[in-house]
């Protein structure tokens, strides 16, 4: 069999998973010393930790000073199922996918709160929805990046300034890397563990006044589980934007969201972060553009992300494999480059088609992705070797 010489530079730090995705270069355990350990969250200090992470949410992303910020339990999940539960029902709602996440937010709406009056626009992996067809006089709720296809929405201009209804967008793959529309967006979701590299299990939501008045004025016809209550005698609950969260939350998880976003702060803000996650992307696409063997999920170059990179393997060969031996093809680079240390959990997710998905945020280190260029290509020159070995 042919040897394929390994490159000479490996990455400092070989985890590009799209979430829980890396800590912030120098990250250490002792970043976490000024966490409140044994204190109860409800105590002075924990409210005041947790203040601090949502005004510095507030500073990093520049929300707007009348948006409401709180940490909600069950990552960004548990805040996208809140806004649906809460807001949703009022009007018309169009629901809007191109990936798995937004498919999983259309099956919850039509099959589990069985809205009648719900139109679904959906799109294969790779492309986007036309946003022309939706309606944003009615409920409109989206991804901002498709984390499991690389898509994303190229800027918020598709949105009415004018619209009747709410825009509800998870943007838990776009937050801190990406540019949001605040002024377009009436609730926001994201959680931790994407571009910052934070723990799991919290979530974030973000609500323009628009959203405050629809969960003051409409009540759902559904009981509401205490956990998505963001409303008590039809007024806002306001101590959940101070800090006063529904449940309990993890001050560890809490104190490392806050070293995230002061070494964010320290780099200069949003630009900066924004400035990263761009030149990682450069990166990453040159190589797939001057590589015959790879290509990008994401058809239109404007729509490409430059968090969740979703590639498939276009090699004839491989292309003239079944489907299962498509996938067993590409697994076979990633569990290369997983042995070898140099790139962890870079398999596409699990609803997607068979590829790679690597994540290139704002934590990762455009020297990391160099590197990785270099044992993706070691990698799929030894897979195909094998192949023609078998063959």
């Amino acid at each position: 069999m042919t040897t394929i010489t390994k490159p000479d530079t490996r990455p400092l730090n070989p985890n590009f998973s799209s979430g829980p995705c890396a800590k912030r270069p120098g990250w250490s355990l002792e970043a976490l010393n000024g966490a409140p350990f044994g204190r109860s969250h409800r105590a002075k200090i924990g409210k005041t930790k947790l203040k601090q992470a949502i005004d510095l949410t507030r500073e990093v992303l520049n929300v707007p000073a009348d948006y409401r910020i709180g940490i909600v339990a069950a990552s960004d999940t548990g805040a996208v199922e809140m806004a649906l539960w809460s807001m949703l029902g009022a009007r018309g709602v169009d629901m809007v996918a191109w990936e798995s996440f937004g498919a999983g937010w259309v099956t919850d709406v039509v099959k589990q709160l069985k809205l009648e009056d719900t139109r679904v626009f959906e799109a294969p992996y790779g492309e986007i929805v036309d946003f022309a067809k939706v309606d944003f006089d009615r409920d409109v709720v989206f991804t901002w990046n498709g984390t499991t296809s690389g898509v994303r929405v190229a800027n918020g201009d598709f949105i009415p300034a004018d619209r009747q209804g709410l825009t509800i967008c998870d943007a838990t793959s776009a937050a801190f890397a990406q540019d949001l529309a605040f002024e377009k967006l009436d609730v926001v979701t994201f959680s931790w563990q994407k571009v910052l590299g934070g723990e799991g299990a919290h979530g974030i939501i973000i609500l323009s006044p628009r959203a405050v008045e629809r969960l003051e004025t409409y009540k759902p016809a559904w009981p509401m589980p205490k956990i998505f209550r963001l409303t008590k005698g039809g007024k806002l609950i306001e101590g959940i934007f101070a800090g006063e969260t529904i449940n309990t939350p993890s001050m560890l998880c809490v104190e490392d969201y806050i070293d995230a976003l002061e070494w964010a702060q320290n780099l200069g803000g949003l630009q900066a972060l924004i400035g990263r996650a761009d030149r990682n992307f450069a990166v990453l696409d040159a190589f797939v553009e001057k590589t015959p063997w790879i290509a990008n999920l994401a058809v239109k170059p404007e729509t490409r992300s430059n968090t969740s990179v979703c590639l498939t393997i276009v090699d004839e060969d491989v292309l003239a494999l079944p489907a299962d031996q498509q996938a067993a093809f590409a697994k076979g680079i990633v569990s290369a480059l997983e042995k070898e240390g140099v790139a962890f959990d870079i398999g596409a997710y699990r609803d997607a088609p068979s590829g790679l998905r690597i994540w290139i945020g704002a934590t990762v280190e455009t020297s990391d992705v160099e590197a990785l260029t270099h044992w993706l290509e070691w990698a799929f020159q030894n897979q195909k070797a094998a192949l023609k070995q078998a063959a």
